[in-house]
């Protein structure tokens, strides 16, 4: 599997950026492991996610919307889940519904895939977008994981709440909405603009992108959660106090999470040293 490989960081150690398939989890896990296998073969499902990056990136040089960025938003918000889980965080989107806690990942895993599918349309308003394009799969696909009629409508509301409040516009009155909004935030690192730098794009998102090195995510103290990230200039500023704090209110985690940015470049002269949100 591409996106959740064998000896990987999972959210129980590691740098946490790479879900282990099979690592020991903090959750029941053998219902989403079904459903990543599922993902990774479904040929509709690479389709759009190879068709959504059209618009973003070749059409608007923006960042990277397509198959990477989706593997590494489910990654990381399924680290952050199980961080988040280790610390006895309780999650409400699956248990209000009457589901299983083994659903609680499928809905995170499954919202992390479809979150940007509405990029084949346009990347203005794209979440919106996004919504009727993602219930036309989960109609097949819930059923295709087992799920009966009565579990899979409440598993593609789930879904498509989550998927819907990656949206800035939008608040998450779930858990798992707000790991995937958080998660969606932590792709920043230089790979993720290298396209579109490339091409000549110079707006402010890949300007910044370029400027963070890694994303890690850890265990905390105070909080359940301690993201650390490392910065090469100040321009990566713009993604820590912009696009993640604004991703971080709203979402329901902003008292589980501890995060730090660091500059690491070795200059005397730095304009930014470190921050902490």
């Amino acid at each position: 599997m591409s996106d959740a490989t064998s000896g990987g960081d999972s959210g129980t150690g590691g740098d946490g950026r790479v879900y282990d398939v099979d690592g020991d989890h903090n959750f029941p896990d053998e219902r989403l492991t079904e459903t990543l296998e599922y993902i990774e073969d479904d040929e509709e499902i690479t389709a759009y996610l190879e068709a959504q990056n059209v618009n973003p990136v070749a059409r608007k040089r923006y960042n990277d919307h397509g198959t990477k960025h989706v593997e590494i938003v489910r990654n990381r918000a399924l680290c952050l889940y199980d961080l988040l889980k280790g610390e006895g965080v309780e999650f409400n989107g699956a248990a209000e519904q009457g589901l299983a806690e083994a659903d609680e990942p499928v809905i995170v895993a499954l919202a992390a895939t479809l979150h940007d599918i509405g990029h084949v349309v346009h990347r203005d308003e794209h979440p919106y977008y996004s919504i009727p394009l993602a219930a036309d799969l989960l109609d097949r696909i819930l059923p295709d994981l087992g799920y009966e009629v009565a579990e899979a409508v409440r598993m593609k509301g789930e879904v498509l709440h989550a998927i819907l409040c990656h949206h800035v516009e939008e608040d998450p009155l779930t858990l798992e909405a707000g790991v995937l909004r958080v998660a969606d935030a932590l792709d920043m690192e230089q790979g993720r603009s290298r396209i579109p730098y490339e091409r000549g794009g110079r707006g402010i998102n890949t300007v910044s992108s370029q400027a963070i090195k890694a994303v890690t995510l850890h265990p905390g103290e105070d909080n359940a959660v301690l993201i650390e990230i490392e910065m090469t200039n100040a321009a990566g500023v713009y993604q820590v106090d912009n696009l993640l704090k604004a991703k971080v209110d709203g979402s329901g985690l902003e008292d589980r999470l501890r995060i730090v940015a660091l500059n690491v470049h070795e200059d005397g002269d730095q304009i930014v040293e470190r921050i902490e949100l």
